[in-house]
């Protein structure tokens, strides 16, 4: 049987992608909008997707698909439930950005500790040409030496974190299943984690139980110095009450990779903030020519897998 692969939204890639090892026709889209998933996927039995949406009503009318293979970790995207229902089966990518992502983690997080961005506007402002001495005294610095460190979502992310952490010397802190009555061995509390650390760090999936799990109470819980990077997905985060952290002082800074919409083509109140201990960047932690690459090849070795009748890194 010659398998027919389309893979819907081949612009987010930017890689080499491999030629399968079976027969097969292969069909690439730029992107797919909404209103042309049916059409795009008409005859596939094989679809790769990264961000284009792929719900139980389209999938419905999709009889001959038997594979969707997700060109990324997350799957929030695709109708899981469906797929399990109907045999669908639903493969992701794992631990391909375990070098990319949280160097962009720590990135954001030496900019933000260091005041790198006000630093940066002082200088342009002329404070250093103006001043007395050899140096500025205007913004705080603080090291990450000695600080302690959140990690939320311990998986493969989660771990590659925790390494770079322990290499600058932060306590680091594994935080529990937010509401989990048992904290296992190695884990501590929630609610402790949000409340100790200088700096929280979001690797969780997207789902019903992780929706919104940083919003006003866990603000008011951290401390003022506390500092909140998200490269995971943007609803981990209630975006209103990020704002009004930041904009009160509530917290010390944010570092976000990732927005509840994507692309905000209708803005975001996030967008609008003009705050030296806010950065924003647009979905780009996982984005190494690098990481795209391993990524790439994982999913071919993904379909490669399925079409074996050995399916791998399996979700539904």
């Amino acid at each position: 049987m010659t398998q027919h692969i389309v893979f819907l939204d081949r612009k987010s890639l930017i890689a080499n992608m491999r030629t399968p090892s079976f027969a097969h026709h292969w069909q690439d889209f730029e992107q797919t909008k909404p209103e042309q998933v049916l059409a795009h996927l008409k005859d596939a039995t094989i679809a790769i997707t990264n961000k284009v949406k792929l719900s139980g009503e389209t999938l419905a009318q999709t009889p001959q698909l038997k594979m969707i293979a997700a060109a990324a970790t997350g799957t929030d995207n695709i109708d899981l439930a469906y797929c399990r229902a109907h045999g669908i089966v639903v493969s992701n990518i794992r631990n391909y950005a375990v070098h990319t992502l949280p160097e962009h983690v720590f990135m954001l997080m030496l900019a933000l500790r260091r005041n790198l961005l006000a630093w940066r506007q002082d200088v342009e402002n002329g404070l250093w040409q103006q001043a007395d001495q050899f140096c500025l005294f205007t913004q705080p610095i603080n090291d990450l030496y000695g600080s302690t460190l959140g990690i939320v979502g311990y998986g493969g992310l989660g771990k590659a974190v925790q390494k770079l952490a322990e290499a600058f010397g932060m306590r680091v802190l594994v935080a529990e299943h937010k509401g989990a009555s048992v904290v296992r061995v190695g884990y501590t509390d929630y609610d402790t984690v949000i409340a100790e650390s200088d700096v929280i760090t979001l690797h969780s999936p997207l789902n019903d139980a992780t929706r919104h799990m940083i919003s006003t109470r866990e603000f008011e819980m951290m401390k003022r110095s506390t500092i909140l990077i998200n490269t995971a997905r943007g609803n981990l985060v209630d975006e209103a009450a990020l704002e009004t952290a930041l904009v009160s002082g509530r917290i010390a800074g944010a570092g976000f990779d990732v927005l509840g919409v994507e692309p905000p083509r209708e803005g975001n109140r996030l967008l609008d903030l003009k705050l030296p201990n806010f950065i924003l960047t647009p979905h780009v932690a996982w984005g190494s020519r690098q990481a795209m690459q391993i990524l790439a090849d994982q999913l071919v070795d993904n379909i490669e897998a399925f079409v074996a009748g050995q399916p791998r890194n399996v979700v539904a």
